[in-house]
């Protein structure tokens, strides 16, 4: 079934620009790739852009773009979310101006969430170069990274219906874990590439739609440099170094201005579709991951989730 085959690009509405560009440039190693309208953009790769950042209010997730293998598997797309009553609109072109990409149509997801579906996005006029990075970000086939987004009490049948059924991702894995008493996070993962996963959905605690996006880097030794110049200018973490069971991924969680976190790693786990068996799990992390002290208190004292989130 042709679908969605990667997570392109992401959409930030944030209260300080000032703070994320240097939060984005100076302590992750991004490229600042441009002024916009109302905001600006971020590179990681050669790429126009992998991050668009807004001004305004809701400092959270606004959008996320995927793209789909050229205008046929598009418009099969598109035909196959109307047939199953879903509403997608076709942006204009100042729109798919804005967003680097030869077409994009617009929908939403069960819980609410802008789907921007592009293809073309387009590459930038000059070769990625980070001011901090001793390698690369890990992008190509695999996309921009994966993000982690909030179910809020919309039932796992209904989301994954969207995302399998219509978008055309698979289950990678699931995690359940009591995180404290009566605190429990249930997460699903999913693909559409190599990458262990683009997108994971959990109904935990949270108050934004999205809990984390997640950069890998191609040199270990850049999530150690970066690891530091966030505890050199203070910026707060949710989880300090440590290792994921599912993804193999060694990393380190840190909040962006805007108060949601990114998970900045290395050496990712790619799966092999001929040979994966999908597993369910019983811990977020193999080892580390410590929480904050900040975050350690928000769980023991935050009631249960409420809803369908399983």
């Amino acid at each position: 079934m042709s679908g969605v085959k990667e997570l392109g690009y992401v959409v930030y509405e944030v209260s300080s620009l000032a703070d994320w560009e240097r939060f984005g440039v100076d302590l992750l190693g991004m490229q600042y790739g441009g002024r916009t309208a109302d905001g600006f953009t971020l590179r990681t790769d050669e790429k126009a852009h992998r991050w668009v950042v807004t001004e305004g209010p809701a400092d959270d997730l606004v959008a996320t773009g995927y793209e789909v293998e050229g205008e046929e598997a598009l418009d099969t797309l598109v035909a196959r979310l109307r047939g199953a009553g879903v509403e997608v609109a076709e942006g204009d072109a100042a729109l798919a101006a804005a967003r680097k990409v030869d077409r994009i149509f617009v929908t939403a997801d069960p819980m609410g969430n802008r789907v921007e579906l592009v293809n073309g996005l387009a590459d930038a006029g000059t070769p990625f170069r980070s001011g901090k990075l001793l390698g690369g970000f890990v992008t190509g086939a695999g996309g921009a990274g994966h993000q982690v987004l909030l179910a809020h009490g919309v039932s796992r049948e209904t989301y994954l219906g969207f995302y399998i059924d219509l978008l055309g991702f698979r289950i990678s894995d699931i995690i359940v874990e009591e995180l404290a008493p009566g605190v429990v996070a249930d997460l699903i993962f999913l693909h559409c590439n190599g990458r262990h996963h683009t997108v994971a959905f959990g109904d935990m605690p949270h108050t934004r739609r999205t809990h984390h996006f997640m950069v890998e880097v191609t040199d270990i030794r850049d999530v150690g440099l970066a690891y530091d110049r966030c505890m050199d200018a203070r910026q707060p973490f949710e989880m300090t170094l440590g290792m994921h069971p599912n993804d193999h991924m060694f990393s380190f969680y840190v909040f962006t201005p805007s108060g949601f976190s990114v998970e900045y790693g290395w050496g990712g786990l790619v799966i092999d579709e001929a040979t994966w068996e999908v597993r369910t799990l019983d811990r977020l992390h193999s080892w580390g991951h410590r929480p904050s002290a900040a975050v350690a208190e928000l769980l023991a004292a935050a009631p249960a989730p409420n809803g369908e989130g399983h």
